[in-house]
C-alpha cells in the first residue's frame, strides 16, 4: 500500500489553511511575514507538499486567521496524521469529534462516485439527518444537532448549484427504500427527494433490488470514489480517493490499485442495478406506500 499518511491528511490540512487564510483576507506573503516565515514554506503547506508539518506553524497560522479551538486541535491532530505512515480514521483523541474530516475531501472533489446501505448525506431531506444525527449523538444538546443538520444541508449546494455543479453517481441498495428511519411520513418525503433530484443532469440515482442476490460475491459496505480536477488524467494533478465508511471509523485510500478495485467494483453493481429511470419509478412507488 502507498504511503497514504503522506498524502490525504496534509492535502486536507493545506485546504482548510487556504480557506483559513482567504477567509481572513490576507494573501500568502502577508500570512507569512505575520508568523515569520517564507512565503515558499505557507505556500507549500496549502499545496500539502510539505516534506514535515510542523505544528507551531499550523497554530500559528490558525491563531492569525482567527480559527476556533476545534478547528486548531483538529488541524494540528491531522498534521500528526501526516507526519506517520498510516492513515486511519482512529484518531484516539488526536482530532475532535466535532471535526468532520471527510467534508474536508468532499469539499474540493469534482465527481463523487458512491455505493451506500442509506441516504448520503448530500441527499438527505433535514427530517432524515436530523433523525440519524440525533440517534448517532444521543447526549449533544438540541443546538448541536440543529448545528450538524444545518451545516449538512450547507454541503447540498454543490450538487445543485448552477454553475459547475458537482458530479454524483450513486447505487442505493434496496434496504435503504424499506428502513425506516424516524416516521414513515419522513421515509415518503426523503423518497420522493431522491425521485425528484435524481431528474439532475449531474446526479445519477440508481436502486440495487434484493433479487440481484451479492453481485460481487462479497459485500463491500458503504465508499465513495472522490475524483478531482485533474485527478482522471494520466499525470493527476490532485490524486483520487476512497472513503470507505465503517461504523468506528473510516479508512482513506489514496493507493490506485485499490481505486480501481472500488472502481470496479462500482462498475459491477451498476451494471445489476436498476437504471435511472426505473429507480426513480420505484422510488416514487414507495414513497406512495409510505403516505398510506
Amino acid at each position: 500500500m502507498a504511503d497514504i499518511g503522506s498524502t490525504l491528511p496534509r492535502r486536507q490540512v493545506g485546504r482548510y489553511l487556504r480557506d483559513l487564510r482567504q477567509g481572513a483576507g490576507l494573501t500568502i506573503a502577508e500570512l507569512a511575514r505575520r508568523i515569520e516565515r517564507g512565503a515558499t514554506t505557507v505556500q507549500r503547506l496549502e499545496t500539502g507538499a510539505a516534506d514535515r508539518i510542523r505544528l507551531w506553524d499550523i497554530e500559528a497560522i490558525c491563531r492569525v486567521c482567527g480559527a476556533d479551538e476545534t478547528t486548531i486541535d483538529a488541524l494540528k491532530g491531522l498534521a500528526q496524521q501526516g507526519n506517520s505512515k498510516s492513515w486511519w480514521h482512529q484518531y484516539g483523541d488526536l482530532i475532535p469529534l466535532k471535526f468532520d474530516v471527510y467534508m474536508g475531501l468532499e469539499a474540493g472533489a469534482r465527481k463523487l462516485t458512491s455505493f451506500q446501505e442509506l441516504v448520503p448525506g448530500l441527499l438527505q431531506t433535514p427530517e432524515y439527518a436530523r433523525t440519524l444525527t440525533r440517534l448517532a449523538h444521543p447526549a449533544e444538546p438540541d443546538s448541536e444537532i440543529a448545528r450538524r443538520v444545518e451545516l449538512r444541508g450547507r454541503r447540498q449546494i454543490m450538487l445543485t448549484k448552477k454553475n459547475d455543479p458537482v458530479l454524483f453517481d450513486v447505487v442505493l441498495d434496496e434496504s435503504v427504500l424499506h428502513r425506516v428511519i424516524g416516521s414513515r411520513r419522513i421515509m415518503e418525503a426523503q423518497l420522493r427527494h431522491l425521485a425528484d433530484i435524481g431528474t439532475r443532469a449531474n446526479i445519477g440515482i440508481r436502486i440495487l433490488p434484493f433479487g440481484t442476490g451479492v453481485p460481487l460475491g462479497d459485500l463491500t459496505g458503504p465508499f465513495t470514489i472522490l475524483d478531482f480536477d485533474g485527478s482522471m488524467s494520466a499525470a493527476p494533478i490532485e490524486p483520487p480517493v476512497v472513503y470507505a465508511e465503517g461504523y468506528t471509523g473510516a479508512m482513506y485510500f489514496d493507493d490506485l490499485a485499490l481505486i480501481e478495485r472500488y472502481r470496479g467494483a462500482h462498475l459491477g453493481l451498476g451494471r445489476v442495478a436498476l437504471g435511472e429511470q426505473e429507480s426513480r419509478q420505484l422510488l416514487r412507488e414507495k414513497a406512495r406506500e409510505f403516505a398510506r
